[in-house]
């Protein structure tokens, strides 16, 4: 399938600028203009791109300089994006915030790869001329970035949306896509990694909808698409051709993994690589299922917040004690954050101690208060 449009990077001037809550809007709004949508999310990250999936109705991709080369980036990007109308990358923190003095892992390194069109998310709370400096400054910075446009975010009111929009047009090139005025509906709960992800939420779907609903309403959306639609797509064309072609894998192993609101930090693209690999996935549910699947090769159990679920893993035992079973049986069995406090003797958080499976000679305790706690 050819490509037809090139991906839009969603990015901003700092952190904290409001640009996931938006990205999930435009997605959430584009999906319901019946537009097939593709998610990415610059990484790594486990928490966004779940809001991202559940907005796009289909898996959210990370992007990540840490874990990809340049050319695995490229053909991910390209495979993804020619089943798809339209595709939105979020960046992380600012433009060209990264940890390198010369943005090599910034998130302009990134739209740069892939030649793809920037749009900048702008808090715009008590700033009226000054934002012409600073949009200005983020043109010339980088000569090599494409600045399509900018949604100005947490507005104050239609004034404040007037007066920034005059600056804009008299000092700048730059066209305004949309003006978010502040809106309680528009706020998600967050946590200390950020915010709380969409599996553990069970209005996410309701949350997702009332965001796009109001993001369609305040930005331009034909705009939107007209620009991911106008800027070619070639350099991502040449990466297609280059992608080797799959042969279909024989069924190897059944590899269970538990996923549900306790345990849901997986990459799609490691479950998809699993698959190509040989394994035939089974989902797993610890706070519901009683035992384990039979006839499994092994158990991937990934991160997450399982002290956000203490009670139901707790009164789950028959499915905590299946898993104790397995591995003692010499189940191979892969655990990491969320995973392994599950595998633990316990986990002590408010001063009341929870059973785990108890594999682990170990008990995991909370010794700070966390964000959002009192």
């Amino acid at each position: 399938m050819p490509i037809s449009s090139t991906p839009l990077f969603i990015s901003a001037a700092h952190k904290s600028s409001g640009k996931t809550t938006i990205t999930i809007g435009l997605l959430s709004a584009l999906k319901s203009k019946g537009l097939n949508v593709q998610p990415f999310k610059k990484g790594p990250d486990y928490i966004d791109p779940l809001w991202h999936g559940s907005a796009a109705g289909t898996p959210c991709y990370t992007l990540d300089f840490n874990t990809m080369s340049h050319n695995e980036i490229l053909q991910l990007v390209a495979r993804k994006v020619s089943h798809c109308d339209i595709s939105l990358i979020e960046g992380n923190k600012g433009l060209y915030d990264g940890l390198d003095l010369d943005g090599s892992n910034s998130n302009a390194a990134i739209a740069k790869l892939l030649d793809a069109p920037v749009i900048l998310v702008l808090d715009a709370r008590g700033m009226t001329r000054g934002i012409a400096p600073l949009i200005l400054g983020y043109q010339s910075f980088d000569p090599g970035i494409h600045i399509a446009g900018v949604i100005l975010n947490q507005l104050g009111g239609s004034r404040h949306e007037s007066k920034l929009r005059s600056v804009i047009e008299h000092y700048t090139d730059v066209s305004v896509l949309g003006a978010v005025h502040k809106d309680k509906r528009l706020e998600i709960v967050e946590r200390h990694l950020g915010l709380m992800p969409s599996n553990e939420d069970g209005e996410a779907q309701k949350k997702i909808t009332d965001i796009g609903s109001i993001i369609s309403s305040q930005v331009d959306l034909d705009k939107i698409i007209d620009i991911s639609c106008l800027h070619s797509p070639q350099h991502l064309k040449s990466h297609l051709k280059t992608i080797p072609n799959t042969q279909a894998v024989t069924t190897q192993i059944r590899l269970a993994y538990i996923n549900d609101s306790a345990f849901g930090f997986y990459y799609p693209g490691d479950l998809e690589a699993l698959e190509q690999a040989g394994a035939e996935l089974i989902e797993v549910n610890s706070l519901h299922d009683q035992q384990l699947p039979e006839n499994i090769d092994g158990l991937f159990i990934g991160g997450g917040f399982p002290e956000e679920r203490l009670e139901k893993l707790q009164a789950n035992q028959s499915f905590r004690q299946s898993v104790h079973d397995a591995i003692e049986n010499g189940l191979p069995t892969y655990a990491e954050c969320g995973g392994l406090m599950y595998l633990c003797r316990s986990i002590i958080c408010k001063q009341q101690q929870n059973e785990m499976v108890g594999i682990i000679p170990a008990d995991e305790k909370w010794k700070k208060h966390r964000k959002g706690e009192a």
